[in-house]
């Protein structure tokens, strides 16, 4: 039995690929490498490029992988302040492409996915830690288009057949201990790895956009969890559908918010860089504070995260940094 993993060339999916690997499942991955790198694919997965909105291209690989137990997907776009500006982009390539995805899944008879939904669905949360059954609200088009998904595959699993489990996580972070595959965006817009590339000087500082947040210090507060974690979450909750439940969602955190201007302080220690630092005004659609309350994934799908320090979540990204200063290019990929 095959799992299919959308975007797994990505960063969260390309380490969801190397742990389905690890652990002894047959995979195949579907990339168009609009953001993800070829050479972050475990090389015992089939790979196939294309867009997950190309209706021909679905069915080409459904028909020769005939076998499918399940679909990951992490074929999205998810950069809040681009949403903003760009609204439809998101709506086209996150909603629209889901969409076409559950048409060749329903035609194909696949009737298991795990979505990668996001904290961004709840937006300005009314209490601290969100739960599940908390409003989603969300500020930005970003998180409206995987709300959008989310109430789209729940029609589906009514009408079709199609069981889901949604994954609400908060900020990944961190890279594979051995630093063999990590996270390497262009452009990067992600505090953890901007901070690094500060540290290793391809930056002259950091900004820290907002300061005047009701939160302990007035920067923005995030829940982070390793990428290895979420990535062993998604095969737990593929293991959950596979057992016979029925859909769900679950939030994905550590339970415990850091600030930015804690994230800046971890990142020196775990570092051992000084990493100048100015402050910003707010970005449009940022939340003061999210942060997950994770107790429902750890209780029902047996989570346990082996990462709950975040200065150990960044010196795995800073092992991943320094030993791959030009990301993946450092393997020759163009």
């Amino acid at each position: 039995m095959t799992v299919v993993v959308l975007g797994g060339a990505g960063y969260i999916g390309s380490h969801t690929v190397d742990r389905l690997i690890e652990k002894g499942y047959d995979v195949a991955v579907i990339d168009n490498l609009i953001t993800g790198h070829r050479a972050a694919v475990n090389p015992k997965a089939r790979f196939y490029q294309g867009d997950i909105h190309d209706r021909a291209f679905l069915d080409e690989v459904f028909n020769k992988e005939t076998n499918v137990e399940g679909v990951i997907h992490f074929a999205a776009f998810s950069i809040v302040p681009e949403s903003m500006k760009d609204p439809l982009k998101y709506f086209d390539n996150n909603t629209g492409g889901m969409i076409t995805l559950l048409k060749a899944m329903r035609d194909h008879n696949i009737k298991r996915i795990i979505f990668s939904s996001t904290a961004a669905t709840y937006g300005e949360p009314k209490q601290i830690p969100i739960k599940e059954t908390d409003p989603q609200i969300p500020t930005n088009p970003y998180g409206e288009s995987k709300l959008c998904m989310e109430k789209i595959i729940h029609w589906s699993d009514l009408a079709y057949g199609i069981k889901f489990v949604a994954l609400r996580y908060f900020n990944v972070a961190g890279a594979k201990a051995d630093g063999s595959i990590g996270e390497d965006h262009h452009p990067e817009t992600h505090l953890i790895p901007i901070i690094l590339q500060v540290a290793a000087g391809e930056r002259t500082g950091l900004k820290i956009f907002g300061t005047d947040y009701p939160t302990k210090d007035g920067t923005n507060v995030r829940d982070y969890v390793h990428v290895v974690d979420l990535a062993d979450a998604h095969i737990l909750a593929l293991e959950y559908l596979k057992a016979g439940n029925d859909s769900n969602a679950f939030n994905l955190g550590s339970s415990t918010g850091f600030s930015n201007k804690q994230i800046l302080e971890a990142a020196r220690k775990a570092t051992g860089k000084e990493i100048p630092a100015e402050d910003a005004p707010r970005r449009a659609g940022d939340p003061s504070t999210l942060i997950a309350a994770s107790d429902k994934a750890r209780k029902v799908l047996g989570w346990k995260p082996q990462y709950d320090d975040v200065e150990e979540i960044i010196k795995t990204a800073w092992n991943w940094k320094t030993s791959h200063p030009k990301g993946y290019n450092d393997r020759g990929e163009a």
